[in-house]
């Protein structure tokens, strides 16, 4: 005879008290300013409905602030994930000392945090032309880093600050897709005569491969979305996305309410995109790791 199941006794309401805050948080500084952005998107001066502000998008100088921004994003996603996939690599199947990963995640989890005015101020405090970095470059070793184009006001410039928070982000989420990779995989195919290139080109890659394009799109998302950094770092030098969205909505007499919510609710929507790819890709690549 076998034993009767207890019946599943249904969840008390005082369960769920614990997660109040997160629903408030999330409706309050998530939810609703999100509808709000995308009804203002559509609402004209006197309270209608109108395409005029998203028109506005397709004028030359927001198309181009756009391009600049997307490509920002596309260089520092890439180049995060490449460095990032090889530090995560190195400390997980390289052999290195067990005891350099903890402090590696640890200041990972802190360096993908932080960003806004203490990272830019940080980056002109080290590269800017009176930073530390390029005066003992000038002073020490005759190399005047200004004097070979670079600027920290600039694409790259930018784009290097990203990578500060890109790669350690990468190093987070790549890492235990790489504690996914069975060890019998690589046993297996070397018994049957595969060299180590071709155990990554034929079985670790093609397995990995939803992890790295899902982290990328989570990168490019996370680029795209970084406003504090670029306002701090670059001010009105370089017209990107998040610049003129401030310039709109900051109140003065040439800003455009109505334009700036069209420009977030672009930003929200090319963010969604990639944020919906990563999450698509994440579930595919747990998938395989079973």
């Amino acid at each position: 005879m076998q034993p009767t199941k207890a019946p599943r006794r249904p969840a008390h309401l005082w369960n769920w008290l614990g997660v109040v805050p997160f629903f408030l948080f999330a409706a309050l500084f998530l939810i609703l300013p999100t509808m709000q952005i995308v009804l203002g998107a559509f609402r004209s001066p006197d309270g209608g409905l109108t395409l005029a502000n998203l028109r506005g998008l397709f004028t030359p100088n927001i198309m181009a602030s756009y391009m600049i921004s997307i490509k920002i994003s596309l260089a520092s996603a890439i180049m995060g994930c490449v460095i990032g996939f090889c530090i995560a690599a190195a400390v997980t199947l390289g052999g290195l000392p067990r005891w350099i990963r903890g402090p590696l995640l640890t200041f990972s989890g802190v360096a993908s945090n932080f960003a806004g005015v203490p990272l830019a101020f940080a980056f002109l405090a080290t590269l800017g032309r009176l930073g530390l970095v390029t005066i003992v470059l000038r002073d020490w070793f005759g190399v005047n880093l200004y004097a070979t184009g670079f600027n920290i006001l600039s694409f790259w410039g930018l784009t290097l600050v990203y990578l500060f928070f890109q790669i350690p982000l990468m190093i987070l989420i790549i890492t235990p897709a790489l504690d996914g990779l069975k060890r019998e995989w690589k046993e297996a195919a070397l018994i049957l005569g595969a060299t180590g290139p071709q155990y990554w080109r034929m079985i670790a890659l093609p397995i990995l491969f939803p992890a790295l394009l899902g982290t990328f799109a989570l990168l490019f998302a996370n680029a795209f979305g970084a406003v504090a950094t670029a306002i701090a770092l670059t001010g009105s030098s370089l017209s990107i996305v998040p610049i003129l969205l401030f310039a709109q909505i900051r109140g003065d007499v040439l800003g455009d309410p109505g334009l700036g919510y069209a420009l977030a609710f672009g930003m929200i929507v090319v963010t969604g995109v990639a944020n919906a790819v990563y999450v698509w890709l994440r579930a595919r690549s747990e998938r395989w790791m079973k």
